[in-house]
């Protein structure tokens, strides 16, 4: 995802692009992503949005529940005053859509998109990137955009760092919903916090379907173990929680499960003319669900430092790359690494038992619809660190 959105950026720029992915073809897994407004108005400056919003869905609230009582302890609504405030709306979507806009984008932009390509090294010489592949081909170019994920090889130049294990795993499910489906909370996202575990769902595909993921502490893999032969695991993390969402589990696919990593953050993503992006530079745990939203911000606040060094009314000045790129880390890693460190405490404040749960749920209790302490930060326009607002977009928020 960040590889597609920063190779459409720096597109339209101007910039002769080409992108290179590992997999045989280009393409996305997984379930369903949600899509806060700090990234629907990247996609909405790029003219995506409206492409979004034909596939996806815009949920009505954000509810979150005591996942063992069932009962409501918050609500935001995500329409009306919320989507005026920050710009844009909150939409649901499957990832493999989003990630089939960003590519169609590419492609109608003349991005080279190449497959079965792994770059195994980056080397900056006489103010050039070489970007050497596995099979032997090097890529030369101004500057390199590393957007190789959470088990980056490009990071290794820039940290001596690996992925941090949280405990967590998660099961994901994606179904069709029929006419036995509960329709109670089809509108919405609903979050069930419970004793080390909580629990998703949400429609997509202008409700079609039902994404569910559950995510709880696991003694296999806590023991190492990153896949696990059974379902007693999970049943058992859910055995004190509502019928609700004990029913909800056999939404989920249990063939495979997705172990739960993030990275410390680190203060720089540069190397000569190479820069890391999206989850090689700042891998996060989705309890913010602002992983992808993080890689469209990279990508947009690229775009806007380059449009005023490197890609000017007058030409293009390959010299400034390196003012480029040292602009766009100082601009980035503050507000990255705080999204990280609050998706850590936002997941153990999810997560807790007995006296804490007690005190947490009295705090979510406290703060009415429409309270915007808790988000202006993160989907504020006029935050440090965050694209700028384009034609027709207001900075409302007040940070």
């Amino acid at each position: 995802m960040a590889g597609l959105a920063g190779a459409l950026a720096l597109r339209e720029n101007g910039a002769d692009v080409t992108l290179v992915e590992m997999a045989p073809e280009f393409g996305e897994v997984g379930a369903g992503l949600q899509m806060a407004p700090n990234a629907t108005r990247t996609l909405k400056r790029w003219g995506l949005l409206e492409k979004a919003l034909e596939i996806g869905v815009r949920p009505k609230h954000l509810v979150f529940r005591d996942a063992i009582t069932g009962e409501e302890l918050t609500r935001q609504t995500l329409g009306g005053e919320f989507e005026e405030r920050y710009g844009a709306p909150y939409v649901v979507i499957h990832r493999s859509d989003l990630h089939r806009i960003l590519l169609e984008a590419c492609q109608e932009l003349g991005v080279a998109l190449q497959n079965n390509v792994k770059i195994e090294r980056v080397d900056t010489l006489d103010n050039r990137a070489r970007a050497y592949a596995a099979d032997g081909a090097v890529f030369e170019a101004d500057a390199v955009l590393g957007a190789d994920g959470l088990k980056s090889t490009l990071r290794q130049t820039v940290a001596n760092d690996g992925p941090v294990s949280s405990a967590y795993v998660a099961y994901r499910g994606t179904v069709p919903i029929s006419p036995e489906t509960s329709t109670a909370d089809l509108e919405d996202v609903i979050v069930y916090l419970g004793p080390d575990c909580h629990l998703v769902q949400y429609p997509l595909r202008k409700g079609e379907l039902l994404n569910t993921v559950a995510v709880f502490k696991s003694a296999s893999f806590e023991r190492g173990e990153e896949q696990y032969g059974g379902v007693d695991e999970l049943e058992a993390a859910y055995r004190d929680c509502v019928p609700a969402v004990r029913n909800a589990l056999k939404n989920l696919g249990t063939s495979m499960r997705w172990p739960m990593y993030d990275r410390d953050p680190i203060g720089n993503w540069v190397n000569g003319r190479m820069t890391l992006i999206g989850d090689s530079a700042h891998p996060m745990l989705q309890y913010l669900a602002q992983g992808a939203c993080q890689a469209l911000e990279d990508a947009a606040v690229l775009q806007d430092i380059s449009r005023d060094t490197v890609f000017k009314a007058d030409g293009i000045d390959n010299e400034a790359w390196g003012e480029a790129l040292k602009a766009f880390n100082e601009a980035r890693t503050a507000r990255t690494a705080k999204v990280q460190r609050t998706a850590r405490t936002w997941g153990e404040s999810w997560h807790v038992s007995g006296l804490g749960r007690v005190l947490r749920n009295l705090l979510f209790k406290s703060r009415g619809d429409g309270n915007y302490q808790y988000c202006d930060w993160l989907y504020g326009q006029d935050a440090p660190g965050v694209p700028a607002p384009v034609a027709g977009q207001s900075a409302k928020a007040s940070i």
